[in-house]
């Protein structure tokens, strides 16, 4: 039977771990952080595709790469939160403008954080505030319910706090939703509160933190079909226009959408046909 004063000791090292020693940010250009206990995995390889392949949102792509490498290079720069339609590259767009920041010789570490995981973003902030890389910290999918406290988590990221947001970290966010919460919940807390323009301030106001936003919008079928034609190209996919047009088309008509994703969903299956591996 162990002694209970190391019981005591063990319980107390759970409540309050030792501060997480730094990794080595020089073995990876990609790290995922995780909470419970904390750490930060260096990625190896980063799965993506090349931004050459992300069609009809140019204007994001420029707007965006220029805002990174600005950053990269230590200049001011600002957080970005790219909104709007379901697979149409807003994910892909950050992962593939990291690659193209470290092509053109900058370097810039990305880290990818959880939503769950907000509430220890502050630990994380005081570990990359230590270091002299910088760094992209990027959330996928980021929205709030109703009840969902993890959004005052987020401020520690878009504000700071009284120290201030590091300098070396900039914070990349996705979401289907402009204002980070479901329009029917914003409308129920201003039907329901006694002061409506001030009770949902403070959720709302959380995109008004970002300093870049960038819509992504459904794509035309024009764009859907050039996607796919780019990704026969790139992987050497032969097929003629012909057959493509009425397979890609049938295929966006059983999905009852079309976008980006639809596309890569579709190619996939087609690439699988003609023996040509991914």
């Amino acid at each position: 039977m162990s002694d209970p004063t190391e019981r005591i000791a063990q319980a107390l090292e759970r409540m309050s771990p030792a501060p997480l020693e730094a990794p080595d940010f020089d073995s990876a250009d990609a790290f995922v952080w995780h909470s419970g206990p904390d750490r930060l995995d260096p990625v190896a390889e980063v799965n993506r595709i090349d931004v050459g392949l992300l069609v009809g949102i140019n204007r994001s792509r420029d707007t965006l790469l220029e805002n990174t490498l600005q950053f990269a290079r230590g200049l001011p720069a600002n957080n970005a939160l790219l909104w709007g339609a379901r697979g149409m590259g807003k994910s892909s767009l950050v992962k593939a403008i990291h690659a193209q920041v470290l092509a053109r010789g900058e370097t810039i570490k990305i880290v990818e954080i959880q939503r769950e995981d907000l509430p220890s973003v502050g630990r994380l902030l005081n570990l990359l505030r230590a270091s002299k890389a910088r760094f992209l910290l990027f959330c996928d999918d980021l929205s709030f319910s109703h009840d969902d406290q993890h959004y005052k988590s987020l401020k520690a990221v878009l504000d700071g706090g009284i120290e201030g947001r590091p300098d070396n970290v900039v914070f990349y966010a996705t979401s289907n939703r402009r204002h980070l919460m479901p329009r029917d919940m914003i409308e129920n807390e201003r039907s329901s509160a006694i002061s409506p323009s001030e009770a949902v301030e403070e959720k709302v106001s959380l995109s008004d933190r970002f300093g870049l936003w960038l819509g992504f919008h459904p794509c035309t079928q024009d764009e859907y079909l050039q996607m796919i034609r780019g990704y026969c190209t790139a992987y050497g996919v032969e097929i003629d226009e012909d057959t493509l047009h009425a397979e890609a088309i049938e295929w966006q008509a059983t999905r009852g959408s079309r976008s980006g994703r639809v596309a890569w969903q579709y190619f996939t299956d087609l690439a699988g046909r003609k023996g040509v591996s991914l």
